[in-house]
């Protein structure tokens, strides 16, 4: 064979792959661009045709809404802060339960309505239906709160409930007082106009979901585990309304909780002969326990984007992005490398990416001239749905990678099940009815909670936990919640207590409507 019939032959080859590799690349394109155009996963959502539900218009008087902006403002001034797991204010607690009975004494008067207080300071109602054949659904919120020092740098006093600009400051505002008075007043309103509900439903206020709710939530879960309590749904706290929040989103978003990452607290130590400091060792228990850390910071967790529900998030909302991110966004089956890359370089968007680490705790030493026989750090991580708890105690034991450091877990937990977003999913439906039925503009999409709430403790109770209310996040406002300046506008708060009037009414119904067909199933 002639070196020329050789090149002929690689050249032809070069050929072949060249025109291959192009109709490939043409092809996923051409698929990228149909998928990009076709893309609206609420099409069957709309066209749907659903059965009337709302016999109690939810008409808010301006004499009622002076009455339930004064409520909410009374349940700000109350300090229901929890300090600790053994210290909660019980005192405020106490006197919220008689705010409550006072605001509230259609609800406590009416024999449809069966109340209880649960681990001292806890709350649940359970209101039957009409129809014993629906299974009944649960609203959670909770009533304590973080502590706040007006010396931080509030605008008004964390407890004084002070308007400003039409925004009434205080802790609580949203978190998560907002979702207890909104739950309270719409029942009220719904049971003063002779509401009798076709779906029994319950609502758990737990007192200490600020200090993990292990007697508040927990208790609760267990009477209900008692009695045999199967729900349908459960709804609580999470996630909200976004505005201006996410970069290049045409209009607002509201994100329905779908899961929550898991968390680990880990404790690591060395311990070391201790000495004077004239006469030092090469390395002490300091520089031992500083260079684990270190490790751990430049080794971050592995990227696990796409692998959770994070991907239906951007794929339920790519319709609303402009191009070129709604070209991507539709098409993370091709991206999702691309995208990891990007939302890592932040710490908001990297929250969506892996598990993270952060180092919170850093002790050791007890005088300047000795050397310290004892170093200890504390590491928090919040685990990604792709993994769990033992997968990254596994990690970061091979990332520390030394004996002389101990690893102990102080707490800790898997990520939350997925729970369904589908066309049959019967909370989820419901929720985004009534969310679209108020807030028409806006996009709806799943997400996942980064952080955590009592309705984890419900999992034996439910396969299906939503976590949102539609309290409005502008720029600015995320810094807000469990920090200074926490607010609610008064027009928002009066939003979440229509959106409950409507969300009771609207889980009176036996059966989801039948979902049009969409250009795609997610």
């Amino acid at each position: 064979m002639t070196g020329q019939s050789v090149r002929l032959r690689i050249t032809r080859l070069l050929k072949v792959v060249f025109l291959s590799l192009l109709f490939v690349f043409t092809v996923l394109i051409l698929v990228a661009t149909v998928r990009t155009i076709s893309l609206d996963v609420n099409t069957g959502f709309k066209l749907a045709q659903w059965e009337r539900t709302e016999h109690i218009p939810p008409n808010i008087t301006s004499e009622y809404r002076q009455r339930l902006i004064s409520n909410f403002k009374e349940a700000i001034r109350i300090p229901t802060v929890s300090y600790s797991e053994t210290n909660v204010n019980t005192t405020a607690l106490q006197e919220f339960y008689g705010l409550m009975t006072k605001a509230f004494p259609t609800l406590f008067s009416s024999p449809l309505v069966l109340h209880e207080v649960v681990g001292n300071y806890s709350h649940l109602f359970w209101v039957p239906g009409s129809d014993l054949s629906l299974v009944p659904y649960m609203l959670l919120a909770h009533i304590d709160v973080v502590p706040a020092n007006e010396s931080d740098g509030w605008d008004a006093p964390p407890f004084s409930a002070k308007e400003i600009d039409g925004f009434i400051y205080g802790r609580g505002t949203i978190d998560n007082k907002q979702s207890v008075m909104g739950i309270l007043e719409a029942l009220e309103f719904l049971l003063a106009r002779g509401y009798m509900p076709q779906r029994g439903f319950y609502v758990g206020l737990g007192h200490d979901e600020e200090v993990s709710g292990f007697n508040g939530a927990v208790n609760i879960v267990n009477a209900l585990k008692e009695r045999g309590v199967e729900l349908e749904f459960v709804l609580d706290e999470g996630l909200a309304v976004l505005d201006g929040i996410i970069s290049g989103l045409r209009g607002p978003a509201a994100l329905i909780g779908i899961s929550e990452k898991g968390a680990a607290t880990v404790k690591l130590s060395v311990t070391t002969p201790t000495g004077h400091s004239s006469m030092p060792p090469a390395e002490g228990s300091i520089g031992i326990l500083a260079a684990a850390i270190k490790r751990l910071e430049d080794n971050p967790m592995p990227r696990l984007f796409g692998l959770g529900p994070e991907r239906g998030t951007f794929e339920h909302l790519a319709h609303s992005f402009g191009l070129p991110l709604r070209f991507i966004m539709s098409n993370l089956w091709l991206f999702s490398p691309l995208m990891s890359r990007v939302m890592e370089k932040s710490p908001d968007t990297n929250a969506f990416v892996r598990t993270t680490t952060a180092i919170t705790m850093f002790n050791s030493g007890v005088k300047v001239n000795v050397l310290p026989s004892y170093a200890e750090a504390v590491v928090n991580l919040r685990i990604h749905s792709a993994q769990t708890l033992k997968e990254v105690l596994d990690m970061i034991e091979a990332t520390v990678a030394d004996e002389r450091v101990k690893i102990d877990l102080l707490d800790g937990f898997d990520p939350l099940p997925i729970s369904s977003y589908s066309t049959k999913a019967f909370g989820y439906q419901i929720i985004k009815k009534t969310v679209q039925d108020m807030f028409p503009q806006v996009a709806i999409a799943p997400g996942i909670c980064v952080g955590n709430t009592d309705s984890r403790h419900y999992v034996e109770l439910t396969k299906d936990i939503y976590r949102f209310a539609p309290t409005w996040f502008k720029p600015g406002d995320p810094k807000r919640f469990h920090g200074v300046n926490e607010r609610i506008s008064a027009k928002n708060y009066e939003e979440l207590v229509v959106f409950y009037i409507k969300l009771f009414q609207n889980c009176d119904i036996r059966d989801l409507p039948s979902p049009h067909s969409a250009g795609h199933e997610l």
